[in-house]
């Protein structure tokens, strides 16, 4: 990814085009709860790149995707999906056996990000602050409480806050985790932390900026607050003071440990007291017009057109064939 100039977090990039030319596919839809704003970012991913002169073939995903691709003779793929079967290493995968370079984060990055208890075991390991928390399974009781209430329950792979409650009685306990398990039977148990909630933008080797984003008249952002134009307040840059190079080295650091690829969004909880925790990291945020991501580069002096191009450039294969040397053998 060519870039010129800037600050830590800041500076513009320069697109070079390596795909211009080339049949892009823009893959959309999907399988999951967040189809639509799966179409809302591919339909501004399109306009980006059709206005730059790219071939671009927009392909509906459903379980039909394979011969799709194929009969389109699509030669790189703009990943725009969002969730379950496009976000967590399923049509990663799919692309890699196909041979087709796709933007976005790889097959194991993509299942480990989807995947909120993996991911918080990573984080712990590495040092990483996040909420301390307990998986609760299908067909095992339900586990010890990981904190006092509040408690946050959410489901352990979905996105866009579907599925999501905060449990501040006992009896509230069993409704909430019903309600995540229509997406997902697996379900978290996380410390609800109080405060403010900062998201932070990461390009290539860079957080971009950090961003506080307040729901309003909500307790959290709902899928309704945050795909509802005027329900949400955002704070550019967040005023975090002192806090705010730490919150973008931290999300820095949890998208490398993570494997989130050429870009993704890393959201954070800052307690009164200061403290910061990692929430979750985003491998393939919206990018649509509401979208947080777009917002932060704008921000940090990267226009919507650059940044999607940009993004494309960055498209590629993870897996390298392979074939057994005859001396390894024995041949």
């Amino acid at each position: 990814m060519a870039r010129a100039g800037g600050s830590p977090g800041g500076g513009v990039v320069t697109p070079v085009g390596r795909f211009r030319g080339r049949r892009i596919g823009l893959l959309s839809g999907g399988l999951s709860s967040e189809r639509e704003i799966s179409e809302r970012s591919a339909r501004s991913v399109a306009g980006a790149l059709r206005g730059r002169g790219y071939e671009v073939y927009p392909i509906a995903v459903d379980r039909s995707v394979g011969d799709a691709l194929r009969s389109a003779r699509i030669e790189v793929a703009f990943n725009a999906l969002h969730g379950r079967y496009g976000e967590d290493g399923c049509i990663q995968g799919l692309l890699e056996v196909m041979g087709i370079p796709y933007t976005g984060a790889g097959v194991l990055g993509s299942a480990i990000a989807m995947n909120k208890w993996l991911s918080k075991q990573l984080l712990a390991a590495a040092g990483i602050p996040t909420p301390p928390a307990a998986l609760v399974s299908p067909g095992r009781s339900l586990p010890e409480l990981p904190c006092p209430l509040p408690v946050v329950v959410k489901p352990n792979g979905e996105g866009s806050t579907n599925g999501v409650s905060i449990v501040r009685e006992p009896g509230a306990l069993e409704g909430a985790l019903a309600r995540a398990r229509r997406y997902d039977q697996e379900a978290l148990l996380e410390e609800y932390v109080p405060g403010r909630e900062v998201t932070v933008a990461v390009l290539g080797d860079r957080a971009l900026a950090a961003m506080e984003v307040v729901p309003l008249g909500e307790e959290f952002h709902t899928y309704a607050v945050k795909y509802t134009p005027g329900r949400e307040q955002f704070i550019l840059p967040a005023p975090l003071g002192d806090g705010y190079p730490r919150a973008l080295e931290v999300a820095l650091a949890t998208h490398r440990t993570l494997l989130g690829g050429s870009y993704s969004r890393v959201d954070l909880r800052f307690r009164p007291d200061g403290a910061m925790f990692v929430l979750e990291c985003n491998t393939l945020p919206g990018l649509h017009e509401l979208g947080w991501f777009p917002a932060m580069a704008a921000h940090a002096g990267i226009g919507f057109d650059d940044l999607i191009e940009t993004i494309l450039d960055t498209a590629a294969l993870g897996v390298r064939e392979t074939v057994l040397d005859p001396e390894e053998g024995g041949g």
